[in-house]
């Protein structure tokens, strides 16, 4: 039979390591989430555009050329801009988990150390 001490103690402990796995953002996630989202939010807006039709067909879309290389707004470049878009949101979705753990991480020793 146990001592309620080490029941407490027990949970204690099995509640910080709880907190510590739920207070972390999992990077790849992150990234995979907004890569995906940015893609395909880039390949629908330039699909829309292109079957809307008209005289100028996204004058201010086509200025991504600028920054994503090969990208038009044309059915074939939405797939080069979906392609870059998923790079950027899995690297800005990355950088974000990172920032935001390494925050988590002082924050938590700050007040543990207290």
């Amino acid at each position: 039979m146990r001592s309620p001490y080490d029941v407490i103690t027990d949970q204690v402990e099995s509640e910080r390591l709880l907190e510590a796995t739920l207070r972390r953002l999992n990077a790849r996630i992150l990234g995979l989430t907004l890569g995906v989202l940015s893609g395909l939010g880039l390949f629908a807006a330039t699909n829309i555009l292109v079957l809307r039709g008209g005289e100028n067909i996204g004058a201010h879309l086509k200025l991504l050329g600028w920054y994503f290389p090969g990208y038009d707004v044309t059915f074939g470049g939405s797939f080069i801009g979906a392609g870059w878009a998923f790079v950027t949101g899995y690297v800005v979705g990355a950088t974000i988990s990172r920032v935001y753990n390494l925050v988590s991480d002082l924050k938590f020793r700050r007040a543990d150390s207290a």
